[in-house]
């Protein structure tokens, strides 16, 4: 344990440096990164554990580290890197990056092993706070390396979409820790740095003739960005992205957020409409009920499915909020 805990902080030394003091031995190790991170990607492996795998051997975080972001048990989580590994090594695979030929798919599994990177960094599916700020940032930074190494549009997209999300990050919870809706957020907190930089990657990736899933939710993003308030927001065109998005993935979660831009432009009934045919059992279905009920005028509705949403919320900060909407339409407060 001492042994892998020295090496584990050398490691974080070295990344330290070349992160500060950029010199010959910066490409090398970048290259060995991603030659790390193709392999922790490989097809054999499950989302889940490729996730693993990535955070362990690429980002650096020790086993326990992983296991508390996604609250499993030390051991457990040993064993799904352990088996990881040895799925791997029975595969065969040489410590090299792709052949050309197997590439392109291979870089799909990249790209969706750092969007559900950040995603639970950015918006954590349980514990105490609403975000891992150390997995979000850790997935921009790898996404950073892939970008630099492959000229590709979806990579673009997704960096691009990484940045103008994550810029909210600082206006997504109030001084006590509660997560603040974005119709309600201050916009001035945003980071338009990172904001100026998403848009840029965007408006490249776009230039280049295909568009792919990741390029258009970071257009969706990129939309949200440049409203200067939540009434300035081009509800219409993300209507319109969505409604593309949903095509091109046929994934219900977008569907759900298309609903909410349907009900912001043709009302709550035209969003509610694009619910019914939504598995009850998704996250975040309720909770999208109850709101579209009260802006329909409909209180007992979404005091009804509020107070469902908040039973099966895992993070506590999210069902803080939940119970927030439940006491406050409980006690007749305003919308």
């Amino acid at each position: 344990m001492v042994d892998q805990w020295r090496s584990d902080a050398s490691r974080r030394d070295r990344e330290a440096r070349v992160a500060t003091e950029p010199g010959p031995g910066a490409a090398a190790q970048d290259d060995d990164t991603l030659t790390v991170l193709f392999l922790c990607c490989h097809p054999v492996l499950t989302p889940a554990s490729a996730v693993a795998l990535t955070l362990r051997a690429v980002g650096g975080l020790t086993t326990a580290e992983i296991a508390r972001a996604f609250l499993v048990p030390e051991p457990t989580m040993a064993q799904r890197i352990s088996r990881g590994k040895q799925r791997i090594a029975g595969s065969g695979e040489p410590f090299s990056m792709p052949e050309p030929e197997e590439r392109p798919a291979r870089l799909r599994s990249v790209l969706r092993v750092l969007y559900l990177m950040f995603n639970e960094g950015y918006a954590s599916s349980a514990g105490a706070d609403l975000t891992r700020v150390d997995l979000s940032d850790e997935a921009i930074r790898i996404a950073r390396l892939v970008h630099a190494a492959e000229d590709d549009a979806e990579v673009s997209g997704l960096l691009a979409l990484l940045l103008l999300v994550d810029a909210r990050r600082p206006a997504r919870t109030d001084e006590s820790g509660d997560l603040v809706p974005l119709a309600d957020q201050d916009r001035t907190r945003w980071d338009r740095a990172r904001i100026a930089e998403g848009l840029a990657l965007l408006d490249d990736a776009i230039e280049r003739g295909t568009v792919g899933e990741y390029q258009l939710q970071a257009a969706i993003a990129a939309v949200h960005d440049r409203a200067s308030t939540a009434d300035a927001t081009d509800w219409p065109q993300i209507l319109a992205l969505y409604g593309l998005l949903e095509r091109m993935t046929g994934n219900p979660v977008v569907t759900l957020n298309r609903a909410v831009a349907a009900a912001m432009v043709d009302g709550p009934a035209a969003g509610l409409d694009l619910l019914g045919g939504v598995d009850d059992g998704l996250p975040r279905v309720d909770q999208l009920r109850g709101y579209l009920h009260e802006l329909a005028g409909r209180r007992d509705l979404a005091l009804e499915h509020y107070r469902r949403a908040a039973g099966r919320a895992t993070n506590v900060a999210e069902r803080r909020y939940l119970d927030a909407q439940v006491a406050r339409l409980a006690a007749g407060g305003p919308a």
